[in-house]
């Protein structure tokens, strides 16, 4: 498989933090993971974002790996933030955890997730 960053020079070129689009051409299997928060396997949110961020990384990866897949397969992601304080933070641990990859992203404010404790909420597309 092969996947291709789709940046038009018409419009810029490549944005710093994502890529406006991702071509995969002889993808044989497709991913499509649900909308994951920051709990860990005790159910567990912490209250800090940037560690809650870091849990939905981990488990997005999880999820990755059980259908043979990493991180650089992610074509594409959509982020839930509740607050608009939270997106440098968000950034910095994005930048840490896909070292370099930059799928398509799509990032909405929300006024709120399922539970008053969760402040990030991210689904991802991934290919192979």
């Amino acid at each position: 498989m092969t996947i291709t960053k789709i940046n038009p020079a018409v419009m810029g070129g490549e944005p710093g933090s994502y890529t406006n689009g991702m071509l995969a051409t002889n993808a044989s299997q497709t991913l499509y993971i649900s909308g994951q928060i920051g709990i860990d396997a005790k159910g567990v949110a912490s209250a800090d974002f940037s560690t809650q961020c870091r849990q939905v990384w981990s488990n997005i990866e999880a999820i990755l790996a059980d259908a043979g897949m990493d991180l650089r397969n992610i074509v594409k992601t959509t982020i839930f933030l509740v607050e608009p304080a939270n997106y440098p933070d968000f950034v910095e641990v994005r930048k840490q955890v896909l070292d370099g990859h930059k799928p398509a992203s799509t990032l909405v404010y929300v006024s709120g997730l399922v539970k008053p404790d969760w402040k990030v909420e991210i689904e991802a597309v991934a290919v192979k």
